[in-house]
């Protein structure tokens, strides 16, 4: 997988919106379900670890410590 990764603020449910170049991966409840996706995706042999660390992910609305809906914060 060689396009940029977007996780999208949080949504009033709690969930991230992630995004791969132009195709949307899914809404992400947690770092272990964006975690899924990015090895569904082909990232194969990844950890959340390696995941919240990656330069390839462009966070918006709050970094990998940031879950929940909308307004609350961490989770």
């Amino acid at each position: 997988m060689a396009a940029p990764v977007v996780v999208y603020p949080p949504s009033a449910t709690g969930g991230r919106r992630v995004r791969a170049g132009d195709e949307i991966l899914g809404l992400a409840y947690s770092l272990r379900d964006l975690t899924d996706f990015l090895r569904r995706a082909g990232l194969e042999g990844i950890g959340p670890d390696e995941v919240a660390a990656s330069t390839m992910i462009e966070w918006r609305g709050g970094g990998p410590g940031v879950w929940g809906p909308a307004g609350t914060g961490t989770a």
